[in-house]
Formats: C-alpha cells, sequence, structure tokens
C-alpha cells in the first residue's frame, strides 16, 4: 500500500470498523491498521509460499483464508512471480519490459471464490456476527475490477476502497484507472487520492459518497 492509511484516516476523519484485505502477501499493512486500532481483519491470500508466511504471523489473531476473490467460484491458476509480490491471474505484459529482473516461471493452481458469497457464509457463523468490515484494501496486480464484479452485493456495506491502479497494461487486459473508476461510480465511490509512484501503477482511494 503506497498511500498512507493513517494519513488517510486523519485527512479525511475515516471511521474504519473492520478490513477486508484481498491480495495480502505477508501482511505488510496489518500493523498500520494496528496502530489505529482496527482489529476486525480479514485475509486473502492465494499463493501458497505468501499464504504460508502469512499465517505463521497472524493466524492467531486474525481469519486468514487462501483464496484468490473474483466474479466466479472455481479453480484457476495463477502465474507466479520470483519476487512473489508480482504473481497474477493475469499474463505480464508491459511489466516485462518495466521490470525485467522479475520473472513468471511457474503456475499454481488456486480457489477463487466470490466475496458476495464468502461474505454470505462468514457472516452467518455466529463468532462473525459481531463483526463489521467497511474497508476494502486491495491489491491483485491487474484483476481488481474482476474482484469488484463478484463484489456487488457487498460493496453496499463498504465506505472506503484503497486499490492498486493501472494506467497501462502492466498484464494482458488488465482494467486500468478509468474502468475502476466508472464501475466504482455506480456504487457512489469517489476517486479522492491517487499515487502514481510506479509511474505506470499505483495506487487509488475512494470514499463512498453520500
Amino acid at each position: 500500500m503506497i498511500l498512507n492509511i493513517n494519513n488517510l484516516i486523519q485527512k479525511y476523519n475515516l471511521k474504519i470498523k473492520g478490513v477486508i484485505h484481498i491480495g495480502a502477501h505477508h501482511g505488510e499493512e496489518i500493523d498500520s491498521y494496528e496502530l489505529e486500532n482496527i482489529n476486525n481483519i480479514i485475509c486473502f491470500e492465494p499463493t501458497q509460499s505468501a499464504f504460508s508466511v502469512l499465517y505463521e504471523k497472524y493466524n492467531k489473531k486474525y481469519d486468514l483464508f487462501k483464496y484468490a476473490l473474483g466474479n466466479y467460484n472455481k479453480q484457476i491458476s495463477i502465474n507466479i512471480a520470483n519476487n512473489g509480490q508480482s504473481s497474477s491471474i493475469l499474463k505480464p505484459k508491459i511489466h516485462l519490459d518495466q521490470y525485467p529482473h522479475i520473472t513468471f516461471n511457474n503456475i499454481e493452481n488456486i480457489e477463487m471464490v466470490k466475496l458476495d458469497d464468502f461474505m454470505s457464509v462468514y457472516e452467518k457463523n455466529p463468532n462473525n456476527i459481531h463483526k463489521k468490515f467497511n474497508f476494502i484494501n486491495i491489491d491483485v496486480q491487474g484483476y481488481e475490477l474482476e474482484v469488484f464484479k463478484g463484489s456487488r452485493e457487498y460493496l453496499q456495506k463498504i465506505d472506503y476502497i484503497n486499490a492498486e491502479v493501472n494506467n497501462d497494461f502492466l498484464y494482458e487486459d488488465c482494467a486500468l484507472v478509468q474502468e475502476l473508476d466508472q464501475f466504482l461510480n455506480q456504487f457512489k465511490f469517489e476517486r479522492v487520492e491517487t499515487d502514481w509512484q510506479g509511474q505506470t501503477w499505483g495506487d487509488a482511494f475512494y470514499i463512498k459518497q453520500s
């Protein structure tokens, strides 16, 4: 996450009840959540190597799930990058030229679920009835739009979104930032911050407008 969540909370007076972290990798942002006393956290990470690290660090504190999120419930393959963080369901494109030291030589079979379907079951669990989530932090290497398509119902409950965004095709057929803007606008989200630290990619922060 390029944008600093603690700064965003102060600047926009955010009232974060809980976080759905999609593409959590090793849970690098969790310390920032904890600084703000955010204790309701769900993490999704589909790759075995990253999930093993995430599980070792946080399984006693938070709910962790070895799933990819998307617009279908099915088995799918993911292209594994040698740095771990660039792994994507999509095939790399400009990424290969921009970051030639990052290679994609392995494929891993993973399970994909729709957030709407997952949360409909998760929230019925008596242990989870009290948990509320209104912030999505998503970093899935160009697959963000497909995740949101599978989250149409749950987006009604979300107030804030931090998403990795692209202004060029780092991955084949990846969604560009304008497509995310257009889709999320249907749910009254407005992009209020953008940081293009990666030049062709960056972070965008969306707030639901009343």
